[in-house]
């Protein structure tokens, strides 16, 4: 009866269901250990905005614990890189006034996750499209456009760039 125990619990094992949390694994080779990850470029209106989205990607891969992050491409196991085609805005509610308080935004990016040592891109994606819902509070004139609430409201807007980061980096990670 003892004998068989260990090969009743390894058949448990074998049978289990097979699900494990999201965001705990990495398709990426293991000799990738430091990814570069220069600045996006922007081929949108919106001065600075490629500053903030390579920032909160830098956060989120070095927020994983399993990567060195630096900002440049040489010297790297592996580069994301980006560019921002092009940020849109549309009102989603309204508020007492009839004046927009909730605008859904919408981030175009091409990204791509290039090996260095294999030289070839393991994921990419031309025209990864976030978009999200954000309340703006309340606006004391018209109709606000993205510069408008990326000046006024710098905090909702990180959030538009740390949920795009959060998108991207368990795509490349995830394989999604």
């Amino acid at each position: 009866m003892l004998r068989a125990l260990p090969v009743l619990a390894a058949s448990a094992g074998a049978a289990s269901c097979g699900y494990a949390l999201a965001g705990r694994g990495s398709f990426l080779p293991s000799y990738i250990r430091t990814l570069g990850i220069p600045m996006f470029g922007n081929t949108t209106p919106n001065p600075t905005i490629e500053q903030i989205f390579t920032q909160k990607v830098r956060e989120e891969f070095q927020a994983s614990g399993r990567y060195t992050v630096i900002p440049s491409d040489s010297g790297a196991d592996g580069i994301v890189r980006g560019e921002i085609q092009s940020v849109s805005s549309q009102p989603a509610g309204l508020n007492d006034a009839q004046l927009a308080s909730r605008y859904r935004f919408t981030v175009v990016v091409k990204v791509a996750f290039e090996d260095v040592k294999q030289q070839k891109t393991l994921w990419e994606n031309a025209a990864l499209s976030f978009s999200e819902e954000y309340d703006l509070g309340t606006p004391t004139s018209g109709a606000q456009d993205f510069t408008a609430f990326a000046g006024s409201n710098r905090a909702a807007f990180d959030r538009i760039a740390t949920d795009f980061a959060k998108s991207v980096v368990s795509a490349i990670l995830e394989a999604f």
